[in-house]
């Protein structure tokens, strides 16, 4: 993964920041190949209670983190209850790892 461990840490505090103490963070796509250069870092929060505003909780932490890594694109994918579970999920939650 292409994540230092300071960089891992960071995301997670944000994560618990902007969506809570129960808050588990993905990431997959091209951060998680070591041979890989550059490239946008991919996120998956996964939420165990409904989300009433997905847009703006995603975007303040796709902002947030985007500071921390200096600028880097970051996509911010969610899942929670009422969410309509999205083919890309499901790729999330298979090639993903656990921050």
């Amino acid at each position: 993964m292409r994540l230092t461990s300071e960089q891992i840490e960071s995301i997670h505090k944000l994560a618990v920041q902007v969506a809570g103490e129960a808050v588990r963070t993905r990431v997959f796509g091209s951060r998680l190949d070591d041979a890989a250069r550059g490239g946008d870092l991919d996120l998956m929060i996964e939420l165990n209670e409904p989300v009433t505003n997905p847009a703006l909780l995603a975007a303040q932490l796709s902002a947030k983190v985007s500071r921390t890594l200096h600028g880097r694109k970051v996509d911010v994918l969610i899942s929670a209850p009422n969410l309509r579970r999205l083919p890309i999920h499901e790729v999330a939650y298979r090639e993903g790892v656990l921050l």
